[in-house]
């Protein structure tokens, strides 16, 4: 647990300071065996900083008792702009983006060897208040609604091509927000600042698990067809060796008691294995988007 205790320390610090401070940097490689090789470990904001590295922390403490000569270092990222810099310069040694991002890092140094399983829970919702009044996509129009950011493809582009096809033009009709975050989002729609919030399912289930009474005055009210879950990429000159255990790691911790705790924590049932035509479906449907509802600028 000593990564994921010096990472929150370093979190608490910059909590303090002006947004002028830049993301969490690895401060502290010194400190480890000189045999020992760092690499960063970037996770893209799927929650805020302190849950992120509350649940994929013991991920990565998993790869560090498990490899030796090799130290990884989990680094999260204040919002979708921060990882985004960071991924497109090629800083992060491995990296777990959203399907956009892993597609555009293909273009920065980066190959897929795997993916986040469970498929079918990646897709975009669309969450009210009960008491809001909104019971058909046509009663957005004129309203605000949230998203988490941009470039979150099963939390914003997915709902937004939803309303797209439900007759709604997403750059005139609504007022759209982008919020920083899941939980931004959701918490926007519950105090009423929007008539709707968009999100997809696993920071859902959280906040009914951690804000049961909140989440009871809010339902969901619509849903996307799934894509495809988030992928797993390397650094193009990340040792091959290395790379294979790391896949072969996270690919069988569904096989294991200690593993399927773990997993359980994210939660998803497992990691598969992938590479870069993996996310050809990705392409696919970023090409409608763009056409479509808004233009995207590949990174």
């Amino acid at each position: 647990m000593r990564s994921i205790m010096l990472l929150l320390a370093v979190l608490l610090m910059l909590s303090g300071c002006g947004d002028e401070q830049q993301g969490y940097q690895p401060g502290f490689v010194a400190k480890q065996a000189q045999s020992e090789k760092s690499y960063s470990f970037a996770i893209h904001p799927l929650h805020n900083p302190e849950m992120l590295l509350e649940r994929y922390g013991p991920i990565v403490d998993y790869l560090n008792r498990n490899i030796k000569d090799a130290r990884f270092v989990l680094e999260a990222s204040r919002n979708y702009e921060e990882f985004d810099r960071k991924l497109y310069a090629g800083e992060p040694d491995f990296a777990l983006p959203n399907p956009y991002q892993t597609v555009n890092s293909l273009k920065h140094g980066y190959h897929v060897f795997g993916k986040m399983g469970d498929d079918h829970n990646f897709r975009g919702i669309w969450l009210v208040r009960r008491d809001g009044g909104i019971r058909k996509v046509g009663d957005l129009k004129g309203k605000k609604v949230s998203y988490p950011a941009k470039t979150a493809l099963a939390a914003t582009m997915m709902p937004q091509y939803y309303l797209h096809t439900h007759g709604i033009d997403v750059n005139r009709d609504v007022e759209n927000l982008y919020v920083g975050s899941q939980e931004s989002s959701i918490m926007n729609v519950y105090l009423g600042e929007v008539a709707a919030a968009a999100t997809w399912p696993i920071p859902w289930a959280l906040f009914q698990k951690q804000q049961p009474d909140k989440a009871a005055q809010l339902e969901l009210i619509w849903q996307t067809e799934p894509l495809i879950n988030n992928g797993l990429v390397a650094r193009n000159d990340m040792p091959p060796e290395l790379v294979e255990r790391v896949t072969t790691l996270l690919a069988t911790l569904h096989e294991n008691a200690e593993g399927r705790a773990l997993l359980a924590q994210l939660p998803i049932s497992r990691f598969e294995r992938a590479n870069d035509a993996t996310y050809d479906v990705v392409r696919s449907f970023l090409a409608t988007f763009s056409r479509s509802v808004r233009p995207l600028e590949l990174q």
